[in-house]
């Protein structure tokens, strides 16, 4: 079972073109503050390491869950509340393994609100057969809140098993996900959850990942949908790569259609000598093209930022915007994807480099000559002094006024992990 916490860039692959100049400031304005440090309680009882993205509701509140540490140190889901002086208060919702046997799971993942306020996510193991769960939260008066199982994954019988990402919602309160391994092929899944009488849940299954040269396997990211209802994601491995990337083959960019007799599967972009590991998502501007990132390959092994643009015919053009720069101060090794801004530029993080090597916030423009040009907009720094977080590994996202927002794993007072604001 693979973390993205061990990640990072392993072998660096030919030159590629569509390379973009960096600019990185030595002295870049620093409008970045940690909200909140995990592990301030005894025995990390509030939580530490938050691997997944954090979440708003429509008061302003922050939620997210923590991979470790809760009352029982396998996981928590918290609630970051703002005060009048600018200092957010956290409140741990819920500590996994409360069950016998770790019923409930153990290290969730991220989460999602149904239209009726209801929280979703998963968890990356436990549940009733060891292999993750997919979980509801719902709150109750005094500010409890109640867990209930939707879904035990299992390793026997065709499912899926250890579900990496977070879900999504459709319109009719669906939820849709994928997992690591699982399925027909033991490559990974694509799932779907729906609501039936007396509050039970049904999955099924929408794709099985093939490790066959051609699909992908092992997806790890979250999925999005397009407004003809078409999902979109990657796998960090196999595609058409033949003996690229260890014999696993790079990973690819695909797309699931609906149709009168399932989803079919397109793959979009396998990835090669241009990237490999696209552990995030993808995500889409105004105009439908998709854009993702590589955590290793491109021109120095640091990854890379990709754009894939829909033709007249089917096809998908893919052109690399950035390839991040090796022994530099330029960012390296993104986990996570990208976030677009009302203007179309592109944020995101980078798990390690930058002035101390703790991870970046980077932002990409385009220019009025078609070129991108990336900039970082913020070095973390975990020292002595500043206690800042390190080793971003999740998406960033905006609030109403513009300013994002994510966690670190590591860092904060105590090194345990942080949630962090960073206004553009």
């Amino acid at each position: 079972m693979q973390s993205k916490r061990f990640t990072g860039p392993i072998v660096a692959f030919m030159v590629v073109f569509g390379i973009l100049a960096i600019v990185t400031p030595l002295f870049a304005s620093d409008t970045e503050k940690v909200l909140y440090g995990f592990c301030t309680l005894s025995n990390c009882a509030d939580g530490q390491t938050p691997e997944a993205s954090v979440i708003f509701d429509a008061a302003g509140n922050l939620y997210g869950t923590t991979f470790d540490g809760g009352a029982y140190g396998l996981g928590s889901v918290f609630q970051l509340t703002p005060g009048s002086n600018g200092t957010w208060t956290e409140h741990v919702l819920y500590s996994f393994c409360a069950t016998t046997n770790c019923d409930d799971g153990t290290n969730p993942q991220g989460l999602v609100f149904g239209a009726d306020g209801t929280l979703y996510g998963e968890t990356t193991t436990g549940g009733g057969n060891g292999f993750g769960t997919v979980f509801q939260l719902t709150s109750g008066k005094g500010g409890t809140w109640t867990e209930k199982v939707l879904h035990n994954f299992n390793f026997t019988g065709g499912d899926g098993y250890y579900p990496y990402t977070g879900l999504i919602v459709d319109a009719a309160g669906n939820l849709y996900g994928t997992t690591e391994w699982g399925g027909a092929y033991n490559s990974g899944t694509v799932f779907e959850l729906t609501a039936g009488a007396k509050g039970k849940w049904k999955e099924k299954l929408l794709h099985s990942f093939n490790d066959n040269g051609r699909d992908g396997y092992a997806p790890y990211d979250r999925l999005m949908f397009d407004p003809a209802g078409n999902l979109y994601g990657t796998t960090t491995r196999g595609g058409s790569s033949g003996a690229g990337c260890g014999g696993q083959g790079c990973g690819i960019v695909f797309q699931l259609t609906p149709g009168t007799k399932g989803w079919t599967e397109k793959v979009l972009h396998s990835f090669g000598k241009d990237g490999y590991d696209p552990w995030g998502g993808v995500v889409s501007d105004k105009a439908g093209n998709l854009y993702a990132t590589t955590n290793a390959g491109g021109a120095s092994g640091c990854g890379a930022v990709f754009k894939l643009a829909p033709g007249t015919s089917g096809k998908w053009t893919v052109r690399m915007l950035h390839s991040f720069a090796k022994d530099t101060n330029d960012g390296c090794a993104p986990v996570a994807g990208l976030t677009v801004d009302k203007a179309g530029n592109l944020y995101g993080t980078t798990f390690y480099g930058g002035l101390y090597n703790d991870g970046t916030v980077f932002k990409l423009t385009l220019g009025a000559n078609g070129k991108w040009t990336e900039k970082v907009v913020h070095n973390f720094d975990w020292s002595l002094y500043v206690k800042d977080g390190t080793s971003p590994g999740a998406g960033l996202i905006f609030d109403a006024k513009g300013k994002l927002y994510g966690t670190a794993e590591n860092g904060g007072n105590y090194d345990f992990g942080a949630v962090f604001e960073f206004t553009p």
